[in-house]
């Protein structure tokens, strides 16, 4: 059987927060806590593949709509381009991150 058939999987559960992150410290550039900062590395990297995979089936979503419907594409797929748009404008595609006491700090992608 083709995958046609099946529904598609989404995850509907409730989002994760970040786990409370503490910056480096200022012995050395060690961490104050390494368990804390491990979990919270590891967290954004599982974070960024999510964010990474939603924008990959949200674009597959819309080349599905804009083959079925062809020319009227424009009328008929607008809520699926609106979907795919709200997502990659978000500064790092909606991954979640930690709150860092320095707000200039820059983690992820522009």
């Amino acid at each position: 059987m083709t995958d046609v058939y099946q529904k598609d999987k989404v995850y509907e559960g409730p989002k994760l927060n970040a786990y409370p992150h503490e910056e480096l410290g200022v012995v050395r550039g060690r961490a104050k806590d390494p368990l804390k900062y491990l979990q919270a590395t590891e967290q954004r990297a599982r974070e960024r593949q999510v964010a990474i995979e939603t924008v990959k089936i949200l674009r597959k979503s819309v080349i599905e709509c804009y083959r079925k419907e062809g020319v009227n594409h424009y009328e008929n797929c607008k809520k699926e381009a609106q979907d795919y748009y709200d997502v990659i404008i978000k500064k790092d595609i909606g991954q979640l991150h930690p709150n860092w006491q320095d707000p200039k700090k820059f983690d992820g992608w522009s």
